[in-house]
């Protein structure tokens, strides 16, 4: 029987693995089996550090808002403490990008977090994001208005958009005229 050497299916594994290790330092992106035996240790250290990443960023957000913290007078354990008390719900990742981009508001959160920890009773910052909402709704509202008013150069496809988001039925077959009649 003859001897069969499988030479295309190694040679493409090889130079699969040979094509990973690229920019590898001496021998490890020329020779097979230094090449392999690098990327098992590339794969396991790429494992290892997605996870370390994690901690990393958390670390350095808790770093950030503590300075920021200090800047105003509290600890950053202290401010994390009073904002558990009034309700305040931030990831830490926000709290830095305040911390760093928005002063005055992170100014804000740590007030109310001072007055949590001294025992007055703080409402939750929550109830002022409804009130945000509803101004945006009127604006919606008021867009709304605009739209009825220039329906008649919409196209077809948005204006059974409209009839649908207003529930009319059979919006799907009606033609453009019908469509009109109906949204007024």
């Amino acid at each position: 029987m003859a001897r069969v050497k499988g030479g295309n299916v190694s040679k493409n594994r090889r130079r699969k693995v040979l094509k990973e290790a690229k920019g590898y330092f001496g021998s490890k992106h020329r020779l097979y089996k230094t090449a392999q035996e690098q990327l098992f240790h590339s794969g396991a250290y790429a494992y290892r550090d997605r996870k370390q990443n994690k901690r990393n960023f958390r670390k350095l957000w808790i770093t950030r808002i503590n300075a920021a913290c200090r800047e105003n007078d509290i600890s950053y354990s202290k401010f994390i403490n009073g904002l558990t008390k009034v309700g305040i719900e931030i990831n830490r990742k926000m709290l830095s990008e305040m911390a760093i981009d928005d002063a005055k508001s992170f100014a804000a959160l740590v007030e109310t977090a001072k007055k949590a920890l001294n025992g007055e009773v703080v409402a939750p910052k929550k109830v002022e994001a409804k009130v945000e909402v509803k101004e945006v709704k009127k604006e919606e509202k008021k867009e709304v208005v605009k739209e009825t008013e220039d329906l008649s150069k919409k196209t077809l496809a948005e204006l059974k958009a409209l009839a649908k988001d207003k529930g009319i039925k059979g919006y799907s077959t009606m033609k453009k005229d019908e469509l009109l009649e109906s949204l007024k």
